[in-house]
């Protein structure tokens, strides 16, 4: 699907810069800044973790049971995983009552929904050596789902 993006974008390219050279100055212009806002609309679709930004929260709660086996959500004291209360902009490995992996504790990881996505993804993958004894979450959607159940959860 990329590459017939990326085919449909260079056609349409090449058809406006033949146009532009037949075209007065102030219709150059709006030509101009309507590519630029078509194209930074494509660049947001097509970035990475662009997913997260939509999903399903309802689902995303179910998803979470499988986290609540380890991880609280309430503010207090960890259990077997880190405290997730407040886990967006924390940086990884920073609860005092919780027993890191020295791997995660070199990992200079802040927690941000692209973070948050690329590790549930393939914890080991992306930081090697953790504890966490999750062998990850490989569907995009379910991630998405995940993580926006739980920016809504941690508000």
């Amino acid at each position: 699907m990329m590459a017939r993006v990326r085919r449909h974008l260079h056609r349409t390219l090449n058809s406006i810069v033949r146009t532009m050279t037949i075209i007065t100055l102030p219709a150059r212009l709006t030509l101009v800044a309507n590519v630029l806002v078509a194209v930074s609309l494509l660049a947001a679709l097509l970035a990475p973790g662009a997913a997260q930004a939509q999903g399903d929260a309802r689902r995303g709660e179910k998803l979470f049971e499988d986290c609540r086996a380890c991880h609280q959500v309430e503010r207090g004291p960890s259990g077997v995983g880190p405290n997730l209360h407040g886990v967006f902009g924390r940086a990884a490995a920073t609860l005092d009552d919780f027993r890191y992996s020295p791997a995660l504790k070199r990992s200079a990881i802040t927690w941000t929904p692209q973070t948050l996505n690329a590790y549930l993804a393939d914890p080991q993958q992306m930081v090697p050596a953790n504890r966490m004894p999750y062998a990850g979450m490989p569907e995009e959607r379910d991630r998405a789902d995940l993580i926006l159940y739980m920016q809504q959860l941690f508000r």
